[in-house]
């Protein structure tokens, strides 16, 4: 039987979560954005990048790595284009401020590019496609990461997780949302499953000795997860074709330290600042063809129409799910968390100064 899960307002997370990272030196607005960035993530139900995210950012802005009083700099601004250096800012703070300028450049040329250096981790990708969507523009964010990915055939790590995330609106408020890591799953996913004491599906991840593994807690230590699509026999080749494309998004058109020179992937890392490479860019439909929003929706529409396999799983679009988990979230008002998570959180609490969890109820 499973662990009873500590069942917890919304309004008490977020409390937590800026109360944690003003603790540390956050400035209020730059708190309040980061929460809102880890808040998305836990509402539609992608706990790996919320609450579970939280102590390594606190453990960054401790050890120096993150400075959350920084402002990122444009260096370099022609065009449609835009070279930012993030300064080692709070991930919310660089992506915010290049999401935006690129949804301006996208709405004055067409399109806005922006590549940045000196990043920190900045949560789902997805995020900060949604941005440009709510603008009624195509956004898209990349990220490459600390070194956990092994490439087909090879036994070490030398790319990241290097996420792709895109976001299209469609007609009616509707939208085609894309979010995801070039390895099978992210770390906090293993990270998860340690929390909640159960083991990893197969294709994940490998052991210390370099091969496939179940075992979340050796997988952890050993950092070394498979690309999407997992073995070279079910095409995980394409998975790391992904993952560099992202990394040439990223270090290659920032000047941001590559994937293979970052440090290692640590929740308290004394290793300095990521220097992580970021990009952000906004594509503006209607300097195209007329008609986009109904494209994509006719699309949509198609997709989740067609015959399912299993009468009670419809097929789905990208995105339908992480729209239904947060619309369910958002009406119950609250989230549950695994009881070790939470007690690693009220222990973050108690080491940084601050109000612990306030738990409503006790669900099994």
């Amino acid at each position: 039987m499973s662990k009873k899960m500590p069942e917890i307002q919304l309004e008490e997370v977020r409390r937590f979560m800026e109360d944690c990272l003003k603790a540390v030196g956050a400035p209020e607005s730059e708190a309040q954005a980061h929460a809102d960035l880890l808040m998305h993530a836990d509402t539609v139900g992608h706990y790996s990048h919320g609450l579970n995210r939280l102590e390594f950012y606190i453990n960054d802005i401790r050890n120096g790595a993150c400075e959350p009083n920084k402002t990122p700099e444009i260096l370099k601004d022609v065009g449609a284009t835009a070279w930012v250096d993030g300064h080692d800012a709070l991930g919310a703070t660089v992506g915010n401020f290049c999401m935006k300028l690129a949804i301006q450049k996208a709405k004055e040329f067409g399109v806005g590019w922006v590549a940045a250096k000196r990043c920190n981790h900045f949560g789902m990708a997805g995020y900060w496609a949604l941005l440009a969507e709510r603008e009624g523009l195509i956004g898209m964010a990349f990220t490459n990461t600390s070194p956990i990915m092994v490439p087909t055939r090879a036994t070490q790590s030398a790319l990241g997780t290097n996420p792709i995330g895109v976001a299209a609106p469609a007609t009616g408020g509707d939208k085609l949302v894309v979010d995801m890591a070039t390895t099978s799953v992210a770390m906090g996913k293993i990270e998860c499953q340690i929390h909640k004491e159960e083991p990893l599906p197969p294709g994940w991840a490998l052991g210390p000795d370099g091969k496939p593994t179940t075992d979340a807690k050796a997988a952890f230590t050993a950092g070394k997860l498979m690309p999407l699509g997992g073995e070279e026999k079910t095409s995980g080749y394409k998975g790391y074709a992904l993952a560099a494309m992202v990394e040439v998004f990223t270090s290659g058109l920032s000047g941001s330290y590559m994937t293979h020179n970052i440090r290692g992937w640590e929740t308290d890392s004394l290793q300095g600042p990521p220097n992580l490479g970021q990009c952000f860019a906004a594509i503006n439909p209607e300097f195209f063809a007329p008609g986009f929003k109904d494209r994509v929706a006719d699309c949509l529409n198609t997709w989740r129409n067609l015959e399912a396999a299993d009468p009670s799983l419809p097929v789905l679009a990208p995105g339908d799910k992480e729209h239904k988990i947060g619309g369910s979230t958002l009406a119950k008002g609250t989230v549950n968390y695994p009881p070790n998570q939470v007690e690693a959180m009220n222990n973050l609490a108690k080491r940084i100064g601050t109000d612990h969890f306030s738990y409503l109820q006790q669900n099994s």
